[in-house]
């Protein structure tokens, strides 16, 4: 099809940006604009023409502007296929104008919800007549433009339009609409109705970006913004190149983590493959670094590290001294900024601040055929909850060694085991098919870093022990006593505890119960 001239526009948005200028564009083409309240005001205000939508209908806006769009004047100017015979009759008889360009964009529904406003006004925050015009005019792209956002106005401010950009604003309309309808259902269903699960879950989803490839070269990705929350797709990048879907994905898990010591002294995570490979916390973030990397320095090599703290110069120096794919922080000063812009390919996202480890959300996973959706793992174990099961209980400084191992844990796939002593972990056994090897896994990672750092012992020797889930057999426990453990953290609940709680007393451990589970698949 050729390009259609616009004639008549209808204008009518909730974000007045770029308005006035598109008015005047489409004015100096000779363009009829018709308009809608506050749109209207804005357009005059700036000395345009502007033919009320009452004018256009013969009807009054009314019901405080619930019904004013809502007209065969309007959706038959719309609707109207031009060629078609029959249609023109109609809009002879009827005396129905074509409308070319529709720009509509819609009322601030999710803004509305997320400044916290009662329901009366989230309800009056629910369009009606924009998402109608949307529709009927993406329908009809053969022959009218539908605008939805701001940023494509450029397309029609020349008073022409091509089906090649109707089709793309019709598509682009209809993606709107969607997300828009999307996210009032979810409020319908979560808030309003308190249903975590409804019948139906509509997940409203923008695209970010697209990136380079998936996984693999041969898969294509793509980053979506769910909008609700903030995490690493909406950190900032300072520098570096693109980051790709494992980036994205490693960065997460590192930030996750990194979240649950918010709060805590100075820590840093270090990730590879979505699993920690060393986590410390220390009086200063360039000791904790370095802590963090004498647990497993070889995994580290390429990896992602996310800081609970701004991110200082000398941290930066320490972090630059093997190869880094990424850091997270909070904030950077200066010096650190400066000392890697002198590694270009090394990427630093700032998150301005750490996300809250107790929110709530929901967590989503393709199968074949479907979806699975379960609550965010927010689960926490206060000291009151723990049940100390053995003859000897821990000591303060086994208690907090138990803690923190138990806090990493949580983030390692299972099955998960991490040895932690003075605020750092020693060795961790991740994503193993019985609890066994990753006992034994990590007692040899732990052996490995000491021969590397040249320390008389592994750090395992006086350390604490979590599990993500409870030993079902002894045989675990066991090879954590011969790493040197003294003190083990575990859900409990197996039917053969009293087994385990037996080779605990008999080895001298001090052992505690948490009563939840971390499985992390």
């Amino acid at each position: 099809m050729t390009a259609i001239a616009i004639k008549r526009a209808l204008l009518s948005v909730s974000d007045k940006t770029g308005i006035v200028d598109l008015g005047k564009a489409l004015a100096g083409k000779g363009v009829e604009l018709v308009s809608t309240g506050g749109t209207a005001k804005a357009l005059r205000d700036a000395g345009l023409t502007v033919r009320d939508i009452a004018d256009l209908t013969g009807f009054p806006e009314m019901m405080d502007g619930r019904v004013k769009t809502l007209h065969p004047k309007v959706h038959g100017g719309l609707l109207a296929v031009r060629d078609d015979p029959e249609h023109a009759a109609a809009m002879r008889d009827h005396a129905i104008g074509a409308i070319d360009l529709v720009v509509v964009n819609l009322y601030p529904f999710r803004e509305t919800v997320a400044k916290g406003a009662g329901r009366d006004e989230v309800i009056e925050n629910i369009d009606i007549g924009g998402p109608s015009m949307v529709r009927s005019a993406a329908k009809n792209h053969a022959y009218v433009a539908i605008v939805t956002d701001p940023a494509d106005y450029a397309l029609v401010e020349g008073g022409s339009t091509t089906f090649d950009d109707r089709k793309r604003l019709a598509a682009k309309a209809y993606a709107a609409t969607a997300a828009y309808d999307a996210a009032i259902a979810r409020w319908f269903a979560e808030v309003d109705q308190g249903e975590t699960f409804p019948v139906a879950l509509s997940v409203p989803l923008t695209k970010g970006q697209e990136l380079r490839y998936g996984e693999n070269p041969h898969q294509h990705a793509a980053l979506y913004l769910t909008g609700d929350t903030r995490g690493i797709a909406q950190a900032e990048q300072v520098q570096g190149k693109a980051l790709s879907y494992n980036n994205l994905g490693d960065a997460d898990a590192a930030l996750e983590l990194v979240a649950e010591f918010r709060d805590a002294a100075p820590s840093v995570v270090i990730v590879k493959h979505a699993n920690p490979c060393g986590v410390a916390s220390a009086d200063s973030l360039v000791d904790a670094y370095n802590a963090a990397l004498a647990c497993d320095s070889v995994s580290a090599f390429g990896g992602i590290i996310a800081l609970n703290r701004l991110l200082d110069g000398a941290t930066a120096r320490a972090i630059t001294a093997i190869f880094t794919e990424v850091v997270i922080a909070p904030d950077a000063d200066a010096e650190a900024c400066a000392i890697f812009a002198a590694k270009k390919n090394l990427r630093l996202l700032l998150t301005g601040d750490l996300p809250d480890p107790a929110r709530g959300g929901l967590m989503m996973k393709t199968i074949a055929g479907g979806m699975l959706v379960q609550s965010r793992d927010n689960g926490r174990v206060a000291d009151a909850d723990l049940k100390v099961v053995t003859r000897r209980a821990p000591t303060a400084q086994e208690l907090a060694d138990c803690r923190f191992a138990w806090t990493v844990a949580k983030h390692v796939k299972s099955n998960a085991i991490v040895y932690a002593r003075g605020g750092s972990t020693a060795g961790i056994g991740a994503g193993q098919m019985n609890r066994l090897e990753s006992a034994r896994i990590a007692a040899w990672k732990a052996k490995d870093a000491a021969e590397k750092a040249g320390w008389a012992e592994p750090r395992t020797i006086g350390s604490a022990v979590a599990s993500d889930a409870f030993f079902p057999f002894a045989d675990g426990l066991l090879a954590a006593v011969e790493a040197g453990a003294t003190a083990v953290i575990q859900p409990g609940g197996s039917i053969r505890d009293d087994e385990v709680i037996a080779a605990a007393d008999e080895a001298g451990l001090a052992m505690v119960f948490t009563g939840m589970r971390h499985f992390r698949h």
